[in-house]
């Protein structure tokens, strides 16, 4: 009702208008930007390698990463071929695709 009994109220100015653009502009540009580096981020967690290991196991919550690099991927994946439990088995091709895999000298292992 406001703005039958004021016609100028539902009006915006021109300095209003070039405000809601730059903020419209600003919101566009700032998703543009999020995407493109949602699209072309590396993924630390993604592949297992380089002395890192990434094992993904199930969890209550969904699922939950286990993320191991240097010292803590060797020990990691030691102990892993020493198990047979649900996270060795499947940390096992991760630590071979890590380079982390058993040796070939069986003595060495012990």
């Amino acid at each position: 009702m406001y703005a039958k009994t004021m016609p100028q109220a539902g009006r915006l100015s021109t300095r209003q208008k070039r405000t809601f653009a730059a903020i419209g502009v600003l919101v566009i540009v700032l998703l543009g930007g999020l995407a493109i580096w949602g699209t072309f981020s590396p993924d630390r967690y993604g592949a297992s390698g380089h002395g890192c290991v990434n094992v993904t196991m199930p969890s209550a919550t969904g699922g939950a990463t286990l993320h191991y690099c240097g010292a803590q991927a060797r020990t990691f994946c030691k102990q892993s071929y020493l198990r047979h439990d649900q996270v060795s088995l499947k940390a096992r091709p991760q630590c071979v695709d890590a380079g982390l895999g058993p040796s070939a000298n069986p003595a060495a292992g012990s």
